[in-house]
């Protein structure tokens, strides 16, 4: 029972590389499926996710399927995204390869409808988001796009933003030059 349990049905360095091999193989499919895959997930996104973690589970575990076993590709999956992470916050070549750059869903309130179909994304999803974040449509962006972590920026046009404390601070030291002077005024009377 305990050799069926800790005891390993193929040698660590199988192991390792099996778990390596399908880490990478995930990373390279998951960037040419693009960033829309790690944005909100729909029910279509969702159930692929779960799949394709059960297809490559044989791929990493193989004809092991001992508790040492699994959690030996469970440390070596988790220690080579933290170094990856970490390398690709230092080198910048390989946070562009792994991430990619942003992409421009509209620009000057007007929809890149080819980038939209690219990325598999409705304006309607879009809307939502620029909805989200103080706008009422895309005629209100400057920009919006999708960052390589999936998230959708909006950036409004100025005259869309909404005001900021300092802008409020400016109004009050306004108002207040406004009423002294009609003070003056009223007392020159």
């Amino acid at each position: 029972m305990w050799h069926d349990l800790f005891g390993m049905g193929v040698p660590v360095a199988d192991k390792v590389i099996r778990s390596v091999a399908v880490f990478l193989v995930i990373i390279v499919l998951l960037r040419v499926a693009g960033k829309r895959e790690l944005a909100q997930l729909n029910g279509f996104d969702f159930v692929v996710m779960l799949l394709l973690s059960n297809v490559v589970q044989n791929a990493v575990i193989g004809p092991d399927n001992s508790l040492t076993g699994g959690v030996l590709g469970a440390v070596v999956l988790l220690a080579l995204n933290a170094a990856l992470v970490r390398a690709a916050l230092f080198v910048p070549w390989l946070s562009g390869l792994v991430h990619g750059p942003a992409s421009i869903l509209a620009a000057d309130g007007a929809y890149r409808r080819r980038t939209l179909r690219r990325l598999g994304l409705r304006p309607g999803d879009v809307e939502e988001a620029i909805q989200e974040q103080g706008g009422d449509d895309v005629s209100d962006t400057r920009l919006v796009t999708l960052e390589p972590g999936g998230a959708v920026v909006v950036r409004l046009r100025e005259e869309e933003q909404s005001a900021t404390a300092a802008d409020v601070a400016d109004l009050r030291a306004r108002l207040d030059r406004i009423e002294r002077h009609l003070e003056r005024l009223a007392g020159q009377r």
